[in-house]
């Protein structure tokens, strides 16, 4: 079934290290060591989520004028197996 979920994620770019895993209030938290400037933080966004989800980087949709530490993020596949590995990642610590 390709319905996929949709999220909030909470990102902290320039971090130490690229991580998914944890939430900040509702949203998953990401932690992308790219900065901030025109468009990294997003882009690592988009390859670290494809990643954690085991989906291609074509499944994410991040928009490339997202702001804000706070993004909402659409992911398509099988919603059940997306919904289990976003649970299994939002209780990660």
């Amino acid at each position: 079934m390709e319905d996929g979920i949709a999220l909030w994620i909470h990102v902290t770019p320039r971090a130490r290290r690229d991580a998914v895993g944890g939430t900040h209030g509702d949203a998953l938290r990401v932690a992308v060591k790219a900065p901030p400037v025109d468009g990294k933080a997003n882009a690592a966004c988009v390859r670290l989520l494809a990643a954690a989800f085991d989906v291609p980087r074509s499944a994410v949709d991040l928009a490339p004028d997202a702001r804000g530490r706070r993004k909402r993020v659409r992911i398509a596949g099988d919603r059940g197996r997306l919904e289990a590995r976003h649970e299994a990642l939002a209780t990660a610590r």
